[in-house]
């Protein structure tokens, strides 16, 4: 049965500015906005935005037949809820919704983290107690980004937070005016700086974007270090192993739309394998950073079958089926574009090759180089990557600095943020 929810304002707990238009802000927008909060919107794109934004609540349905919303075919679903929320300011200007916001939270790639702190830094309001700045998926050393942009800024009242991984399976269904959430995970983890401050950022902002929308599930929990959400946040991991198997198998090609598999609900064991074998690597770095700060719990870096049974409280055997039989990730779709010669080939230009490369495994890469750990299978993810997109981030069995550091952004590696001691990527 489906239930619509919009909750009236009686008083604003504090104001957002959502920046950035990815899936998540099409679910934050709604679930903050319906709990009370004055919600702004930061996106280069403010002329496609609706002054009010409708997320649907689905689960997969028994029909087979595809959804169209706009030019997009999706997958049947159920509504079993939907949530309207309210924009208060939409703006491309950083002056117009970044000096009244009291949490401003990323929605967008990770690899574009970097620019969009640069340009709403000089925004931030200086006279204001504290000011949260933080990310919905934290990936990639977010404490990095934020406290080079404290340095570069003069800034002394920001507070730093990363969620470990995207709270919800969500996807964009019409955009600017339509999301679909997919559900909660049960658990969720964040770091934040100074970690004193994690209980009132659950109050004012976590436990409505989960808890409030999900029956009580979906509870915050407190990682030790923004290292333990860099080193095992799930999509690094999972993305490139997912497409470099289905590069294996079918040549990442394939003739129609319908040929294509889904992304999670056909895993095979081709990328299975592959994941097994990257998480073994990282596996090893993770270890040899327990070894390293024997004084953190460490907590929440977890392996990815052990992250995934923690945050979703499954029992699932092995890596292919917690793909396989996940409802919440089965309507999502292999990430593809339609080449010249009318077949369908894998999206290298997409947030699996520019953010989870870059941004993702070659951090592990440099932490493990730095422990002295090997990581061949870490290696190989890298170097295929990158014959697809012309990039060269390995040199002679090492990480080419000179090539990983020559444009401004181009990777997340610590030395990028002039980290050049592993022992300094602590918070």
């Amino acid at each position: 049965m489906q239930c619509n929810m919009t909750l009236s304002r009686k008083e604003n707990k504090c104001t957002v500015t959502v920046v950035g238009g990815g899936n998540s802000a099409h679910v934050l927008i709604p679930f903050l906005s319906a709990s009370g909060h004055k919600v702004n919107l930061m996106t280069r794109k403010p002329q496609q935005w609706s002054k009010v934004i409708t997320c649907e609540l689905q689960r997969p349905s028994k029909k087979k037949e595809m959804t169209t919303y706009g030019n997009v075919k999706h997958p049947s679903a159920d509504v079993i809820q939907t949530v309207k929320g309210s924009c208060e300011k939409i703006s491309s200007d950083p002056a117009e919704v970044i000096p009244d916001a009291d949490v401003i939270v990323l929605c967008m790639p990770v690899h574009q983290y970097r620019d969009a702190l640069n340009r709403l830094a000089p925004y931030i309001d200086r006279t204001k107690k504290e000011v949260f700045v933080g990310t919905v998926y934290g990936q990639a050393g977010f404490n990095w980004m934020v406290h080079e942009m404290e340095r570069n800024y003069r800034l002394e009242n920001v507070v730093a937070f990363a969620i470990g991984l995207i709270p919800w399976i969500c996807r964009t269904m019409k955009y600017g005016e339509l999301g679909a959430n997919y559900g909660t995970k049960v658990v969720n983890v964040a770091a934040v700086s100074p970690s004193e401050k994690f209980d009132r950022l659950k109050e004012i902002f976590f436990d409505d974007i989960t808890v409030r929308w999900h029956g009580g599930k979906g509870e915050f929990y407190q990682a030790c270090s923004f290292l333990s959400l860099t080193l095992s946040v799930d999509n690094q991991i999972i993305h490139p192993c997912r497409c470099y198997g289905l590069w294996k198998r079918y040549g990442g090609k394939w003739a129609t739309e319908d040929d294509i598999p889904f992304f999670y609900k056909d895993f095979d064991d081709v990328s299975a394998e592959c994941l097994m074998l990257l998480d073994a690597d990282y596996s090893k770095v993770r270890d040899a950073v327990r070894k390293a700060f024997p004084e953190r719990d460490f907590k929440f870096m977890l392996d990815y079958l052990t992250l995934e049974r923690v945050t979703h409280n499954s029992k699932h055997a092995n890596i292919k089926d917690s793909f396989k039989n996940s409802e919440q990730l089965a309507l999502i779709k292999t990430p593809t574009v339609k080449l010249e010669d009318g077949t369908y080939g894998l999206d290298t230009e997409g947030r699996f090759f520019t953010d989870d490369i870059p941004y993702g495994v070659l951090i592990a890469r440099w932490v493990g180089q730095e422990f002295g750990v090997e990581t061949p299978f870490i290696d190989e993810i890298i170097e295929w990557a990158g014959s697809l997109r012309g990039e060269a981030f390995l040199k002679d069995g090492k990480i080419d600095l000179e090539y990983c550091l020559k444009d401004s952004g181009k990777t997340g590696i610590p030395p990028a943020y002039g980290i050049r001691d592993v022992r300094q990527i602590l918070d």
